[in-house]
């Protein structure tokens, strides 16, 4: 269960979440759990395509000012 845990915290759940799930699994109620982390997966999906449009819009500035230097 430690690692269970420890990998939980790794990916970037807070304590309550992490205290929920830990409640559902050692209820057994492994349905719950998943769709649990599911939901904090896609989260954690979109926060990283937020992040990579925001490089795509400095990657883009960045090709037209290095452009415009030449």
């Amino acid at each position: 269960m430690d690692d269970f845990i420890s990998c939980l915290e790794d990916a970037g759940c807070d304590k309550e979440l992490i205290a929920e799930v830990r409640r559902l699994y050692e209820c057994g109620d492994s349905g719950m759990v998943i769709r649990k982390l599911r939901r904090h997966r896609s989260a954690l999906m979109d926060e990283l395509h937020g992040s990579q449009r925001k490089v795509d819009c400095l990657d883009f500035l960045l090709r037209k000012l290095e452009k415009t230097e030449h």
